[in-house]
């Protein structure tokens, strides 16, 4: 049948006019319109020819609709033909459920509305099409395999040949999968011979840690018929084992039954050698990212105690008991910050606290100016590791010296007017290059000559952001070199007991 050609509707009714108005009805759709006055008429109708869909009045003499939708039901033929009942007597509940119940796909009461009725007929009708359709699409599949089988079988010998010339080990099997053919590579590869590779010969060769778990696998396709795959150890004619990809499909008959399967073991010893070596490759970065996360948190604390350690020491109030212990707590900040680097050796940056010596030493001059009268909310901790992490990474972009400014000042976001306090630390240091902007807060990111963690933006944007302000930066060309300059904006707040001043926040405040 081809998709346009037309259909045959059947129409039962005991009184010809009926019958004419479904035809006026049902002619534009372009059918065949058979007419049956009577339930013998229809049934002879329906032996004679092909019906998409039987329309019928459920009131009829000798047979009535129900009779005959339960003889035509009991026909295997039409056990899928569209019925639809029509009636202007019959229309309590209890009616149409015994039209369902009957195999009915509808049940229309009269005054008939043309257009709804000519709706649900022309549904049936293209299903019908479609129906005949996929059954010749089917029936040619099914004459398509049978040739393929048989083509298959025919061309047998011609298969082994070409199957024992690839590099993989080869197998077939029957239905049942019981084995009954192997390639001579597999013979090659095993050592085995014919006798000892019958029945399950093959798992003596699985690794023993594997077999049970195989045998499970290989069973459950031959149960179901579905494709099978497993990756497992096999032991070679030298008593060692190479990991082989092992596959099997079934190959079926015409009427889709498994005849027999088709399986293949691929070496992939090299490439499972290469991901087990990848696996633990990024096992020990993971390692190491994590342990220069641990470190890079251990030195802020650790520059904060030597900040102050490094200003003690020198203070004149101080005893020479009191200077004995705080040259001592510098020894031993020392020689944690040792161990640390010792203990975690996946991590590797050199970093030097920000402290008045360093920055003489590397001649770098600093411009403080503080100009605010508002209060930021937010754990001083925090906020000293941001600015922290800003400073030292300045210091170390003037290795030649320079100069630091840090400002601090009232100011209002311009794209959501929101007032708060902004941070705007200055250098005159090398510049970030443009290629770099978009990485710069980034995890494991980092332009230092020696390597970094990459994490200290990363964990300082975090931060900034948990307290909904943003964080910024911009290189400069100056008369002489380049610079940089961050700019941190935190939302102001009212003034609570757990609120600070800007300034006391910012690391740095006492350090510089």
């Amino acid at each position: 049948m081809t998709p346009h050609e037309p259909v045959n509707i059947l129409m039962v009714d005991d009184q010809i006019g009926k019958l004419l108005t479904y035809e006026t009805i049902l002619a534009p759709l372009g059918e065949n319109l058979l007419r049956a006055n009577s339930g013998r008429e229809a049934l002879e109708s329906l032996l004679k020819t092909d019906v998409a869909v039987v329309l019928m009045d459920v009131s009829m003499p000798d047979i009535d609709g129900f009779q005959l939708a339960d003889m035509i039901r009991e026909h295997p033929r039409f056990d899928t033909t569209a019925i639809i009942f029509i009636s202007a007597v019959h229309l309590t509940d209890v009616d149409r459920l015994k039209g369902y119940a009957r195999g009915a796909v509808d049940y229309i009461s009269v005054p008939i509305i043309p257009e709804l009725l000519r709706a649900k007929v022309s549904v049936f009708a293209e299903l019908y099409r479609k129906n005949k359709q996929l059954e010749r699409l089917n029936l040619e599949l099914e004459h398509r395999v049978a040739e393929r089988t048989r083509e298959l079988q025919d061309s047998e010998i011609q298969f082994r040949s070409l199957a024992n010339s690839i590099p993989q080990l080869v197998w077939m099997a029957h239905a049942d999968g019981s084995v009954f053919w192997y390639n001579q590579r597999w013979y090659d590869y095993t050592g085995t011979t014919v006798d000892q590779m019958k029945g399950l010969g093959w798992s003596s060769l699985v690794d023993q840690d594997h077999v049970a778990r195989v045998a499970e696998g290989i069973q459950r396709s031959w149960s179901t018929g579905e494709p099978w795959e497993d990756t497992f150890p096999l032991r070679g004619k030298d008593g060692t084992y190479r990991w082989f990809l092992s596959r099997a499909l079934p190959i079926r008959d015409a009427s889709g039954h498994v005849a027999r399967w088709f399986g293949t073991n691929t070496d992939i010893t090299e490439r499972k050698q290469a991901e087990d070596a990848l696996v633990k490759s990024e096992r020990l970065a993971a390692m190491g990212r994590l342990a220069g996360i641990i470190a890079h948190e251990i030195n802020n604390p650790l520059e904060a105690i030597s900040n102050a350690v490094y200003l003690l020491q020198d203070h004149s109030s101080l005893d020479e008991e009191a200077r004995f212990y705080t040259q001592l707590a510098n020894k031993e900040i020392a020689r944690l910050a040792h161990i640390t680097k010792q203990t975690l050796s996946f991590y590797r940056e050199s970093h030097r606290p920000v402290t008045l010596s360093l920055l003489q030493l590397n001649s770098i001059t600093v411009d403080k100016r503080y100009r605010t009268s508002g209060t930021i909310q937010g754990f001083p901790g925090e906020l000293k590791q941001v600015f922290l992490n800003i400073i030292g990474n300045a210091v170390q972009a003037m290795p030649e010296g320079g100069r630091l400014r840090i400002q601090l000042f009232p100011s209002k976001e311009r794209r959501t007017g929101r007032q708060g306090v902004r941070v705007s630390i200055h250098d005159t240091g090398m510049g970030i290059p443009v290629e770099h902007a978009r990485q710069i807060f980034e995890p494991f990111f980092t332009t230092k000559e020696t390597k970094g963690t990459g994490i200290g933006l990363w964990i300082s944007k975090g931060i900034i952001q948990k307290y909904d302000g943003t964080i910024r930066f911009r290189s400069m060309r100056l008369k002489q070199g380049y610079g940089t300059c961050f700019s941190v904006f935190i939302p102001a707040v009212m003034a609570t007991q757990s609120n600070e001043s800007a300034a006391e926040m910012i690391a740095g405040g006492r350090t510089l």
